[in-house]
């Protein structure tokens, strides 16, 4: 996903998850996009200071399955 896939995930409200799915990408009262690691709540910035390279590489972001098509894998419509 590039930077502005992840923030435009991110503001409709959909999971975005880094390299698994212990981190999440959220947006912060103040507007700041970070990755948070969920079991201890450490975060650091989705992109460096200057808002235009990432902190990771574009392949490891992803978007998490709603709960509707994880539990019934054979509801997702097919070609």
């Amino acid at each position: 996903m590039t930077l502005e896939d992840i923030k435009a995930a991110v503001n409709a409200g959909q999971i975005v998850h880094w390299a698994n799915t212990g981190y999440v990408v959220q947006k912060d009262r103040v507007g700041q996009y970070l990755i948070t690691y969920l079991p201890n709540g450490s975060c650091i910035g989705l992109t460096d200071r200057g808002g235009q390279r990432l902190n990771g590489e574009e392949a490891e972001f992803f978007t998490a399955q709603s709960k509707d098509a994880a539990e019934d894998p054979g509801s997702e419509s097919r070609p």
